[in-house]
Parts: structure tokens; C-alpha cells; sequence
């Protein structure tokens, strides 16, 4: 049975106070790798008490991907999931990382959601990694469709198959994001209609709201824009064919004043109403009176097949489909692997991409990448003022990611004073005081490139 939430809002460090003081909130979602199970916000802690649901929304773990699992990532989700009391948790259809063994090539990072391809070896690997992360979690798991910028070629499902298979085989919950539908309207010409028409409405754990912006005939999912019309219009279709149990509304950037937030979740729950009262006005007044069934001798005979028809083969039940092979997790790394470097490398597009939307996404990850950067550590915009920005997108043209983005922000401040960056000389000196803080101490080593690396480092720190 589904757990009716209600209507809620992310919860964000920047709008905590007004989300306590909104009214009407019934539960929020919170991304799960922003806190820590020990030292919770006490706005957490006070909705909470308040008897406000919260819902830990997890975007590291890269089901999608073709590696299994990383278990600390999902001790982690579990760890928060049992500090929030949540009833449950929720995750992506991503793939956020790739390289590694599986391709005998260096560990990339997306730092963002990037799309899986819509394939059986892909579709095999994803409910592999959904079982191992279902036996990990103490709580149901629910997964979000994504937007996306570009398609994979040779796609061999839609959307609404894809979801429904992996409902069907996992028995996964599913996350909904109508400004998703919308996204992938606008980019790949994939039909909002038709999406929610394949969907398993009864495997619906609730639903994102949010808000973008297009430029130049494609859609950002920014979450920094109010909701537009197009959305609520995907939002009322959707609750004309089902009552979904709870819709969140998403804003991560440029937060309104509260009473625009309130405007926003009016609109959201007029939607909803204009859903329901369609499916009201759609359902029959009484079930048809069932059609008497023949007597036993006059059941007429199974008319037999047309000569050049093939009956379908069945379904496999779902306990008999069999794991996915090792192979498909190789070919799936080698796709991935090729793509992710193509975005953040450099390298060319792989074949059947468009390589103008290629350009379009890389161009988005490093500007991403830049902002987030600036976010965890807004000592280096502070630092370098207007050439932060510059000098971080010319880093990341040769530098992709490999770590987290504190492990970034590291390196980029490194790079610049290995090339004796900024040319100012009080704010280089300020800079290098910053990562020499952070860096913290490294031990001694004796092999020969790792004592190369301590030497560099002192020398850094001496200039």
C-alpha cells in the first residue's frame, strides 16, 4: 500500500526558515548527502517533531551506471534514512561516474545526472544494481526519471516501457518528475503523453514539480525558475489518470520570497484539482453489466492463427530473469566511459551522437561544475573575484573531474599556483595559505614519484 504524503517543498539551508513557517506542508524531501545523521539541521529536527515527513533524495549513488553498488554510499543513504525516520528513500535512473576496472581507464566524475541508454544490457545491469541496493536499504526504494540534453542512439525501448520493465522486474517504486517529461519534450521530442500512458501509475511514490528555462530550442532543468505552464499542464494529466500520493515542489537556486513559493504550490495544487475533477468526470457511473458467458457446449472453437502470423513469445516471470552477464556491465562501462569523456575530456562524441548537443552538455557540466566549486568552497571566488570564473572553465577543459568537488576545488587552487596564479601577489600568497590549510599534512613516502609530488608541494609553499 502507498503512504499518502501530501504536498511538500525541498527543504533548502537558504529557505528553511519560510518552509517551517509555510503552512500547508505536509512533508519535505531533503538531499541526502547535504546532511549529516549525527548533526542534523534543527529545522530537520523541529519539522519533524512537528509530525512533517522527511525524505532523504539521494543523487551519488549511479544505479544507472555499470559498476555495482559502492556500499559506504549505500550505508550512507541507509544511515539517513534511520536518522530522519523516513519511510523511505529515493534516488535517479543515472549513471554520475564511469571508467575504472571495467574499462582499464582512469575513474571520471559527471558530477551531475547524466542519461542511461534506453537498452536491454543497460535495463539488466540498472535492475541488478536496484536488487543489491533494495537489499542494502532498511526503508522502500523509489527512483527518479531524469531530464536530459541529448539522446543515446539505438535506443530500444521508450520511456514508459523502460520504467515499467524496471518496476515490473524490481518492484521499485517509481519517483515522477513532470518538469522531467517536459525537459525531454523539448529535447528529444518524447511525448508527456505518451510517457505517463506506459507508466505503472501504481508503482508511483510521489512527484516532482520544478521549474527551467529554454535557450536556443533547448530546455535547462534548472530548479531556479518558477514552474511554467507546460509543467502543471503534464502535472494535471498525470493526476487525471491516478491520484498520485504526494508531489514535492523543487527549487535548488535564485529562491523567491516566500509568498512566491506559496503562489507556486497553489499552482501546484490547482493542477492537481484540475487532474482529479477530469478523472472524476471520466470514471463510469456504474460498472457495465457483464455479458452472460455461453453455455458449455456452444463456447465456439480458437480461431486459428493467419498463416504468416507469429504468436508473441511470453514474458519471463520476474524470478527468472537471469542476472546481468558480466559482459553487458563491459559493454554498458565501454558506452559510458566513451561518453562521459566526450562531455568532460574532451574527446570526440562517440558515433550516432549528436555532437552539438554534446557541446551543449559539456558546456553545462563545467558551468556546473564552476558553480558548485564556488559553493563549497567560496573562499576562491572571494579570493579571485571576476577571474574565478574563467580561470575555472579553462582548468576543467583539462582537467576532468575524478573526486568529489572539495577534491576539485583542491586541485584547481594547486593548478593555479603551480603556474604562479594569480599574478597578484598578496592575493596568491592568500590563496596558498587557503590550500595549504585544507591540504593538510601528508605522510612521508619512499617512492620516487610520490616524494616528486611532496617536493612540488613544498616548493609550492615556499613560493
Amino acid at each position: 500500500m502507498r503512504q499518502r504524503l501530501g504536498t511538500g517543498i525541498g527543504w533548502r539551508p537558504e529557505i528553511a526558515d519560510a518552509v517551517e513557517a509555510m503552512p500547508g506542508i505536509d512533508w519535505v524531501e531533503v538531499v541526502a548527502e547535504n546532511v549529516c545523521p549525527g548533526h542534523l539541521p534543527e529545522s530537520l529536527l523541529r519539522l519533524r517533531r512537528r509530525g512533517v515527513t522527511v525524505v532523504p533524495h539521494g543523487v551519488s549513488l549511479g544505479l544507472g551506471g555499470a559498476d555495482r553498488p559502492d556500499p559506504g554510499r549505500l550505508d550512507a543513504l541507509a544511515e539517513r534514512a534511520a536518522a530522519l525516520r523516513a519511510p523511505l528513500v529515493t534516488e535517479h535512473i543515472a549513471f554520475v561516474r564511469a571508467g575504472g576496472p571495467l574499462t582499464a581507464s582512469p575513474r571520471l566524475e559527471a558530477g551531475h545526472l547524466l542519461p542511461v541508454p534506453r537498452t536491454r544490457d543497460a535495463l539488466d545491469v540498472l535492475c541488478e544494481n536496484v536488487r543489491v541496493a533494495q537489499d542494502a536499504l532498511p526503508v522502500p526504494l523509489a527512483l527518479e526519471n531524469i531530464a536530459a540534453l541529448l539522446s543515446w542512439p539505438d535506443d530500444e525501448l521508450t520511456e514508459g516501457q523502460f520504467l515499467y520493465e524496471l518496476a515490473d522486474r524490481t518492484g521499485v517504486r517509481l519517483l515522477i518528475d513532470v518538469a522531467n517529461l517536459h525537459t525531454n519534450h523539448v529535447n528529444r521530442g518524447e511525448d508527456p503523453a505518451e510517457a505517463l500512458s506506459g507508466l505503472p501509475l501504481e508503482a508511483i511514490a510521489y512527484v516532482h514539480v520544478a521549474g527551467g528555462f529554454e535557450r536556443d530550442g533547448v530546455w535547462h532543468d534548472s530548479h531556479a525558475h518558477p514552474v511554467p505552464r507546460p509543467v502543471l499542464d503534464i502535472l494535471a494529466d498525470l493526476a487525471s489518470r491516478t491520484s498520485p500520493p504526494g508531489v514535492l515542489l523543487e527549487r535548488d537556486e535564485n529562491f523567491p520570497a516566500p509568498s512566491e513559493l506559496r503562489t507556486e504550490l497553489d499552482a501546484v495544487r490547482e493542477a492537481l484539482g484540475t487532474g482529479a475533477a477530469r478523472r472524476s468526470a471520466a470514471r463510469p457511473a456504474a460498472p457495465p453489466t457483464p455479458a452472460p458467458a455461453p453455455a458449455p457446449d456452444s463456447v465456439p472453437p480458437t480461431p486459428a492463427p493467419a498463416p504468416d502470423s507469429v504468436p508473441p513469445a511470453p514474458s519471463p516471470a520476474p524470478d527468472s530473469v537471469p542476472p546481468a552477464a558480466g559482459a553487458a556491465r563491459q559493454r554498458l562501462a565501454l558506452a559510458q566511459t566513451a561518453l562521459l569523456s566526450a562531455l568532460v575530456a574532451g574527446t570526440p562524441a562517440p558515433e550516432g551522437f549528436d555532437r552539438v548537443r554534446v557541446g551543449v552538455q559539456a558546456r553545462a557540466l563545467a558551468a556546473k561544475r564552476a558553480d558548485v566549486v564556488a559553493k563549497v568552497a567560496p573562499e576562491l571566488p572571494a579570493l579571485l573575484g571576476a577571474r574565478y570564473r574563467p580561470a575555472f572553465l579553462a582548468y576543467a577543459q583539462a582537467h576532468p573531474m575524478t573526486g568529489g568537488y572539495r577534491q576539485d576545488a583542491l586541485e584547481f587552487a594547486e593548478d593555479l599556483l603551480t603556474a604562479g596564479r594569480p599574478e597578484d601577489a598578496r592575493a596568491r600568497r592568500e590563496l596558498r595559505a587557503w590550500w595549504r590549510e585544507r591540504s593538510g599534512p601528508r605522510p612521508r613516502s619512499r617512492r620516487p614519484a610520490v616524494r616528486l609530488a611532496r617536493a612540488t608541494r613544498r616548493a609550492l609553499l615556499r613560493r
